[in-house]
């Protein structure tokens, strides 16, 4: 049912001469989404709240809620078509009234960004109603109002139908690698870096959450379920920060859909933040993240730090290592070249990554891991606090070409996960001693000692084949040969 539903909300949006793309379609199904949700939450707490013989404080005014302008509906629940608006009086309600009434709530709750009227309110700031046809709406309006929010299977279902529209978003091309690093390779990371239930989790760069949707799944499966837990896992776990508008939206909506009711997180260039204003109370237990790469920041944003470049993710790095607590671990998606860059800033950035923390593993991914992307990565963990001594590195072979139709998977990553445990050297994986590397390049490139070089055996027709070829074009050299000379003859 909500696999369907979300195809025909695309079909309708691709009719529609407002919608040009899979980011459109994300963009507006969310709006419509999230108000659903909102109503189903405020059902949820009303019903609590009479059960305890107490009144309910709703966020929305009457007039601006779920029943009353999007889905009003007769005795016996059905669509109250006298009641409800379409074609172009829908568009003017939600255009002109709906969404300014929605966007005050930024200034209402601007003193506490880490409630629900605040993210409403960011949320409306920076979104516009793009569906052009009325009639569109109105069909979109009644498909999601079908959707269950009830149980947590409805919401377990609808986050994995989410997350597939932020994969295929990403697979559309244009900022595709910016929202969608594949969740195989999230979980592992995961699973290295091991967070606890009362530590922070942060990711300056969060895009559509994955790596905190991900992290909440992996401590709430682990965690011992008390009230206290839950409440801390809800409020005090998970913590983001985003720049691009739709990336900030989609962000907000995918945590919720995971279950958490107000997300931590918050619209803002992470790099315009001075980096020499960090203090302890700033600082996270657990640092996940992919940020950007191939970007250019320009001088002023550079001042913010102390080792100067325009590379967005060497900025970012900068940001999460200064971020970390003493003993604070970090996995970090970045470019393979950050390893053997020659360039002054990127040899300052190894040299102080290697001297300030413990870079105790490189993980080496192969090409095709990121779609649309056409660079390789590595995965940096580090525990901030203590020098490297030696660094282990896994080299990602999953015995085939990656890509679209045959991307990473949770297996491909098994035989990381383990090894990883104790740093074990196979044929795959190494250890070098710092004490051996440059001391002037900080050259970290992944060269793997153990591989063995594969001698490509032919088969005997290749063989057969190649020997025939050459024996046709011997043949017709001599022919040629013999013309020339009888020629000249």
């Amino acid at each position: 049912m909500f696999e369907q539903t979300f195809k025909n909300i695309d079909d309708i949006l691709y009719k529609d001469a407002g919608a040009d793309s899979e980011l459109d379609y994300i963009e507006q199904t969310s709006w419509v989404l999230f108000l659903r949700y909102l109503d189903q939450l405020e059902s949820e707490k009303a019903d609590e709240a009479a059960l305890e013989g107490r009144a309910y404080q709703y966020i929305l005014d009457e007039q601006f809620r779920w029943p009353n302008w999007a889905m009003p509906k007769t005795a016996d629940g059905k669509l109250d078509h006298h009641k409800a608006m379409t074609g172009p009086d829908l568009v003017q309600y939600v255009d002109n009234k709906l969404f300014p009434y929605l966007a005050s709530f930024k200034q209402k709750a601007i003193d506490n960004p880490k409630t629900i009227e605040y993210k409403i309110g960011e949320i409306f700031s920076e979104l516009k109603n793009k569906v052009k046809s009325g009639y569109n709406l109105r069909e979109i309006i009644e498909m999601v109002d079908e959707l269950p929010f009830g149980s947590s299977k409805d919401k377990h279902e609808l986050s994995h139908l989410y997350e597939t529209k932020i994969k295929n978003m990403g697979n559309a091309g244009r900022n595709g690698g910016q929202y969608y690093t594949p969740r195989p390779l999230i979980r592992a990371m995961i699973e290295v870096v091991n967070p606890q239930i009362g530590e922070k989790v942060y990711d300056a760069a969060c895009g559509s959450a994955g790596f905190l949707c991900e992290a909440y799944a992996y401590m709430y499966e682990r965690m011992e379920k008390t009230t206290k837990n839950l409440k801390i896992l809800q409020e005090e776990t998970f913590y983001g920060k985003e720049k691009k508008n739709l990336a900030y939206i989609i962000g907000v909506m995918n945590m919720i859909l995971h279950g958490i009711e107000a997300p931590n997180i918050i619209h803002t260039n992470t790099l315009t933040e001075n980096i020499r204003d960090i203090q302890e109370k700033d600082r996270y237990h657990v640092i996940l993240a992919n940020p950007p790469f191939g970007g250019k920041e320009r001088k002023e944003v550079q001042q913010n730090f102390d080792i100067k470049t325009s590379e967005t993710a060497f900025l970012f790095l900068q940001h999460f290592i200064k971020s970390l607590k003493a003993g604070g671990r970090a996995g970090i998606v970045i470019k393979n070249t950050f390893l053997s860059n020659t360039d002054n800033a990127s040899i300052s950035l190894r040299k102080y990554l290697l001297e300030s923390c413990n870079l105790h593993t490189i993980l080496d991914m192969p090409g095709g891991t990121f779609l649309g992307a056409g660079v390789k990565t590595v995965v940096l963990f580090f525990t901030k606090g203590e020098p490297t001594q030696k660094i282990w590195y896994y080299q990602l072979d999953p015995g085939r070409t990656l890509g679209k139709t045959n991307p990473l998977n949770d297996a491909d990553m098994q035989e990381f996960i383990q090894l990883q445990k104790e740093k074990t050297v196979s044929e795959k994986s190494w250890i070098i001693d710092i004490a051996d590397i440059d001391t002037s390049t900080y050259d970290l490139s992944v060269k793997n000692p153990n591989k063995k070089e594969e001698v490509k055996l032919r088969s005997p027709q290749e063989i057969l084949a190649e020997m025939e070829m050459l024996d046709k074009e011997a043949e017709n050299v001599r022919t040629m040969i013999s013309r020339i000379i009888g020629l000249h003859d």
